[in-house]
């Protein structure tokens, strides 16, 4: 099999090329240069996708088997999919659960309304969730019976710069008494990045078409768990302090998901953020390894040689994000105490 990677050096692109490789696929790989090192082993063509004389050099190293994009701007991709339908069977557009607006306060799945957007919308013409209904319209238009569409849930695993897991391990990894927000028996439901690479490449083999929401296995883990694997993954330096009233981290304007990853409080909006169905993808094969494994494998990356300057390096939207700072986490335990 021949693959090309769109991207290919980070994250879930890089899971990809991983994945296809020890298979012993042939894999190329289109990116600038910019995002990281090629992987070994795949064939690094670099030039800009918006750059109609860069899309034609890459069509020159074709054909191949089907193509994997992570990209969000529906022009963009458009342009991407129109220079390569006469050289790929399959486009494999990675989407992302927050095509449905209704997450995270229904359950959804498959059959769930999406947003509308134009296939040829630009940039600021939607945000996040919008603007990748657009690129799967583009990928869907322009490979019309070969469209294949991934729509992760809440993605981890090694290679993370979305500062969620990693966030928490950098902080298990600093010890003493650590704000564990909710209750330890909430339920959760992750994925990993390579989890769904592997989904991906079985779908392609079977020259599948269609779309798949993988989220991950229903109730794969737990608050208690995930966090308690962030502490035993850092040597149990940490000391889990479980602030199970949603009211005072709100009292003192903690943001949802924002200063203390994966947190939300216990209110409509957010009743369905762990139940969606990937039940679909389930049938057809996808499998999901253990949280902890996830937990672990990503501890290993984020401290080795590398790892934490890359995680936290400025990224896309991850630029300037807001965490709970150890100021305001003493004034969280020290509330939590008094009362």
């Amino acid at each position: 099999m021949k693959l090309l990677v769109i991207g290919g050096s980070v994250f879930l692109g890089q899971a990809f090329a991983r994945a296809a490789l020890a298979r012993g696929w042939e894999v190329t790989t289109f990116n600038r240069g910019l995002s990281g090192p090629d992987e070994p082993g795949v064939h690094a063509v670099h030039g800009d996708r918006e750059q109609p004389d860069d899309l034609a050099r890459l069509v020159q190293a074709g054909p191949w088997d089907a193509v994997v994009d992570c990209g969000y701007v529906p022009r963009v991709i458009g342009a991407s999919v129109a220079a390569l339908a006469g050289s790929a069977s399959t486009y494999l557009y990675v989407s992302s659960i927050n095509a449905y607006p209704d997450f995270s306060a229904l359950p959804v799945d498959e059959s769930s309304p999406q947003h509308e957007c134009a296939p040829d919308a630009g940039p600021d013409d939607g945000d996040y969730g919008q603007l990748k209904v657009g690129c799967q319209r583009a990928v869907q238009e322009g490979f019309p019976g070969r469209a294949l569409i991934i729509q992760p849930g809440l993605i981890m695993g090694p290679g993370d710069r979305a500062r969620r897991t990693t966030w928490w391990l950098r902080r298990a990894a600093e010890g003493g008494r650590m704000v564990a927000p909710g209750a330890p028996d909430r339920e959760m439901q992750l994925i990993d990045a390579r989890d769904i690479a592997e989904f991906g490449l079985d779908r392609i083999e079977a020259e599948d078409s269609g779309t798949y929401l993988t989220s991950g296995t229903p109730a794969n883990t737990s608050w208690g768990e995930f966090l308690g694997s962030c502490v035993e993954a850092t040597g149990g330096k940490a000391e889990l302090v479980w602030i199970d009233d949603d009211q005072l981290l709100l009292d003192h304007d903690v943001e949802p998901w924002s200063e203390l990853p994966l947190w939300f409080p216990q209110r409509e909006d957010f009743a369905a953020t762990w139940k969606p169905s990937s039940a679909k993808a389930i049938a057809a094969g996808l499998r999901c390894r253990p949280v902890p494994e996830s937990v672990r494998d990503t501890a290993q990356w984020l401290f080795a040689p590398g790892g934490l300057e890359t995680a936290f390096a400025d990224y896309r939207t991850m630029a300037g994000q807001r965490r709970l700072t150890p100021e305001k986490e003493a004034t969280l335990l020290a509330a939590w105490d008094a009362r």
